[in-house]
């Protein structure tokens, strides 16, 4: 994305006035869990497709 240590900084400045040192490792956690979950979802969506590609077609 072209985000160099300046802008990295200023981010996380901009979280922390904004959210507080106390929330930020809760957040941390929970878009690190969201992320894991999605994740899994779209693995899972990607196993289903590829199952349906090859399952042979019966209907004939």
């Amino acid at each position: 994305m072209g985000l160099g240590v300046q802008e990295l900084i200023i981010v996380l400045v901009i979280l922390l006035l904004l959210f507080g040192a106390k929330k930020l490792p809760e957040l941390a956690g929970s878009m690190g869990k969201s992320i894991k979950e999605f994740k899994k979802a779209s693995d899972e969506a990607d196993a289903d497709v590829a199952k349906a590609e090859t399952k042979p077609d019966t209907e004939s």
